[in-house]
């Protein structure tokens, strides 16, 4: 006998606003345990040291994560000038100390230069993984290990306020997927002459998703004790939080077919319909969002991932 799945089926995305100190699987795990869901996933770690949006993908929503992997990211860092660290950040021993000999107007043509593509080589304490590892364990143990040359774009890097007394300086960046920021910290502390580290870091904005939809795990327990005081069902109001699947997809082409297509299409069957354009496309039958297709050989409309739950 199968062994059936503990949780309930939930699909959708929510974005949580994890808060400082934890890990995003923990965070993850929490908001799992909160709607009792089978299955969830999160769309890009951020560090136990940040807070901020932390898109969290429920049931069949965790099919599309790689598209808010993917997508560019807002951040407001804060650093801390004259102390180098082992991380780049705060959670890092310092191992250098310099002196900060730096204007504002100095500050900011610095930042300025990291606008644009750019190759980073990222940190040592990432979890990106390495036979299978990831480089934070190695970094832990002191073991220095081979990293590949990424590409990365920053489409725009402001300095909002430099404290001179404090030493500390605060910026927004908005960036492309797989950029580290505390990585543009390090190096903008080396370019200054005086080092520097991450001593806030906040994540604003996942794609096209605004900030005022976040919610923490604490008003989402709020939302789960409410339903239960009032003698409904527990996923009542935190279910209203939940976005739709296809929301993780506005930046794809749509293609429409009939209910009928649709059904061929969630089994796999390549459909015959109008113009598909290059690339993966959103699919709706009937106006109803069923899975993303791509053009075959022929010009036709094939599956790459369809709903289950229309099968």
């Amino acid at each position: 006998m199968a062994r059936r799945s503990k949780g309930r089926p939930v699909d959708g995305i929510v974005l949580l606003h994890k808060r400082e100190g934890i890990s995003s699987n923990k965070a993850l795990q929490q908001a799992k345990g909160i709607y009792f869901a089978q299955k969830a996933g999160h769309t890009g770690a951020l560090d136990p040291l940040a807070t901020g949006m932390l898109p969290i993908c429920f049931g069949e929503a965790t099919k599309f994560t790689q598209f808010l992997l993917d997508t560019d990211k807002t951040y407001v860092v804060r650093a801390k000038l004259g102390e180098r660290t082992t991380t780049s950040d705060s959670d890092g021993d310092v191992v250098e100390t310099r002196p900060v000999n730096v204007d504002k107007a100095t500050i900011e043509a610095a930042v300025e230069s990291f606008l644009g593509e750019s190759d980073q080589y990222p940190s040592m304490y990432s979890a990106l993984k390495y036979q299978g590892q990831p480089l934070y364990k190695y970094a832990r143990e002191g073991i220095e290990v081979p990293r590949k040359c990424r590409k990365i774009n920053v489409f725009s890097l402001t300095l909002d306020e430099y404290d001179a007394e404090r030493e500390e300086i605060q910026m927004t960046a908005h960036v492309s997927k797989g950029t580290y920021i505390r990585t543009i910290v390090d190096d903008l502390g080396e370019q200054l002459g005086c080092g520097a580290h991450v001593i806030m870091l906040h994540r604003s904005k996942v794609g096209h998703y605004p900030s005022e939809k976040m919610v923490t795990i604490e008003q989402l327990e709020e939302k789960l004790n409410q339903a239960k005081s009032e003698g409904l069902e527990p996923s009542t109001y935190i279910d209203q939080l939940l976005l739709p699947m296809d929301s993780a997809l506005v930046d794809l082409p749509t293609v429409e077919i009939s209910a009928q297509q649709g059904i061929a299409f969630s089994h796999g069957q390549v459909v015959v319909c109008g113009s598909v354009p290059d690339g993966v496309v959103k699919v709706l039958a009937n106006g109803q969002f069923i899975g993303i297709g791509e053009r075959n050989a022929d010009g036709h409309l094939k599956a790459k991932r369809a709903l289950a739950t229309h099968q």
